[in-house]
């Protein structure tokens, strides 16, 4: 039985920045042509099948996908595991949290007793509503070199790709170009390059008119209004924390 959602007097404007909502959207049963349309744009493969590993909805609306890791994962027909995650905040601590994370998923696919060379390879795509390096790209893939012979490259089974869209924002992108018809998409700012997007490519045009119309819904507006309400919790819980502690400190100086 579908849960019933309180009617918004008042909606929000959503887009895929929100962490939710592009979690909500890309897992949708139904939109699995969209995140292949976006994976391709990054990872220059041919996709022809994906198993996406949960679709986020108000029945699976639990404490975990109101406040955990609201990442897409998905395992593609050649057993790659892909991560998409959209970070609206720096919380100063991405890189290092996003090495255990993907050790993690290593870990979790890896058969017990299944030879090391078997193991599937991890990509994580970070989508940042903020800017993390300092160089001008606004699109950065990591690889692993040795510290003498930065011309070798390691081989890894975990690649990253960092996608930040502050930058991309203030650049002038190819619109040809597949990835960048998606980011305007995404960033949703400027409705000129969104309109160069949906006319290069018919995948995005079917897209747009699908996040237009969920965005919009009840579903999504209770989803987002959740997200909020939970981190809403953390910051009091916090506050409240911070202020405990600093009041045991003041008593044990006075002491």
């Amino acid at each position: 039985m579908t849960q019933k959602v309180p009617n918004t007097k008042i909606k929000k404007k959503l887009n895929l920045k929100n962490d939710i909502i592009i979690k909500a959207f890309f897992s949708r049963k139904g939109n699995e042509k969209y995140l292949i349309d976006f994976l391709n744009s990054i990872l220059k493969i041919e996709i022809t099948t994906i198993e996406i590993k949960e679709e986020v909805n108000l029945e699976q609306l639990s404490t975990r996908e109101k406040g955990g890791r609201l990442d897409i994962q998905a395992t593609l027909n050649d057993g790659m595991i892909v991560n998409v995650e959209m970070q609206v905040d720096d919380q100063k601590n991405i890189e290092q949290r996003n090495d255990i994370y993907e050790a993690k998923t290593i870990s979790r696919h890896f058969p017990r007793g299944e030879q090391y060379q078997e193991a599937k390879e991890v990509v994580a795509i970070y989508i940042l509503n903020y800017n993390l390096f300092g160089f001008d790209e606004y699109i950065l893939d990591t690889v692993k070199v040795l510290n003498n012979h930065r011309d070798y490259q390691v081989n890894s089974i975990m690649k990253e790709y960092y996608i930040q869209l502050p930058k991309f924002r203030e650049s002038n992108p190819d619109m040809d170009n597949k990835l960048n018809q998606w980011l305007a998409v995404i960033d949703d700012t400027d409705r000129g390059k969104i309109e160069m997007a949906k006319a290069k490519n018919k995948i995005i045009k079917e897209a747009e008119v699908e996040i237009k119309y969920f965005t919009a819904s009840e579903e999504a507006q209770y989803l987002a209004d959740m997200r909020d309400l939970w981190e809403s919790d953390v910051n009091s819980r916090l506050g409240n924390a911070r202020e405990e502690r600093n009041r045991r400190t003041v008593k044990r100086k006075i002491k």
